[in-house]
């Protein structure tokens, strides 16, 4: 059987990177890392356990990759260029056949980003994977959920909902043979695509920033406390997939509902004033890459989510009652 330092030695050692700014990496007690002058440090830390963000028989190289996109999506919320990355895993078993694959997800995406890893753990226990991912950015043009303002364009990158109906694939275990929308879906689920360059370009375009973990209607409420503020959400204007509109059979309210409360989308909403529109929409197209205006920050003060964020269809006001994703209970 292999031993810890083994493990790491095996797996976390020889597919890893090397970046000029660690001065210390793994096999020390710290790892020590140069940050440029006048540079600040961007912390996330995520944790993913089996059964609740993903299933324990899950591919563990969609595991892998899901487990740092989460984190990387953190980092582009806040407008930051992720650098370093620290793993702590625990394993029911020393798996070489499921850290290989684990290894290939995260590797593979981490290189993407040419991050590197430079420390972490490993432990015997129910399986679970915790990040931390740190990235730097300039001082003072750190993007926060503090700083909407009213007039604000309101934006959402990518699609909205696949990921929720990937999840509910998943869920589907009294289906043996999944159809190829279906499987379409579930790998969605799994590989979101961290908008890092993106938000590194728009950095001083937008006013607030952060990503969609929990769903857009309980995310977007967390700009408006922290700002003071409501929205208006035109539900017509929301990106959703072919995919997502076939998956529920064209019922376009269902898809509606389900972009405005899917977790795990790890797609940005951010607000930009009106005057920038024509900016964004040139740096979204140099990079191929997909926002969405959907709404407008108001000038009323934050009450709660249900009152804030104000839902309407064109001029309709709808009443609709949702709520977003919710980590304690069971998910998956």
């Amino acid at each position: 059987m292999s031993s810890e330092f083994n493990l790491i030695d095996k797996f976390f050692v020889h597919g890893n990177l090397t970046r000029e700014d660690v001065d210390l990496g793994i096999g020390d007690d710290c790892a020590l890392v140069t940050v440029p002058e006048n540079h600040q440090v961007a912390i996330t830390t995520d944790t993913l356990a089996a059964g609740t963000h993903f299933l324990a028989t899950a591919s563990p190289i969609s595991v892998g990759y899901k487990a740092l996109a989460s984190n990387l999506s953190d980092i582009a919320a806040m407008g930051a260029k992720p650098t370093w990355v620290s793993l702590a895993l625990t394993l029911p078993e020393p798996d070489e056949e499921w850290l290989n694959g684990f290894c290939e997800g995260f590797f593979g995406l981490a290189k993407q980003h040419h991050v590197q890893l430079i420390g972490g753990d490993t432990t015997k226990g129910p399986l679970s994977i915790t990040i931390t991912v740190q990235g730097i950015l300039p001082r003072g043009e750190a993007l926060t959920r503090k700083g909407a303002k009213a007039g604000d364009d309101i934006y959402v990158t990518g699609l909205l909902g696949d990921s929720a109906a990937g999840l509910e694939v998943l869920l589907n275990t009294s289906k043996q043979i999944k159809t190829e929308l279906e499987l379409e879906l579930e790998r969605r689920h799994y590989y979101s695509t961290p908008r890092v360059e993106l938000a590194q370009r728009l950095r001083h375009l937008c006013h607030s920033a952060l990503d969609i973990s929990d769903g857009l209607i309980s995310d977007l409420a967390h700009i408006l406390k922290q700002s003071n503020v409501r929205a208006y959400i035109d539900v017509d204007q929301l990106p959703i997939s072919d995919e997502l509109m076939q998956y529920f059979a064209g019922s376009r309210e269902q898809c509606q509902k389900t972009a405005l409360t899917s977790g795990e989308e790890y797609e940005l909403c951010f607000t930009a004033p009106k005057e920038n529109r024509e900016a964004i929409k040139q740096i979204t197209t140099l990079l191929n890459q997909n926002v969405s205006i959907i709404g407008e920050i108001v000038d009323e003060p934050f009450t709660n989510i249900q009152d804030s964020v104000q839902l309407h269809r064109q001029i309709s006001k709808l009443d609709w009652t949702l709520h977003g994703y919710d980590h304690f209970r069971s998910n998956v």
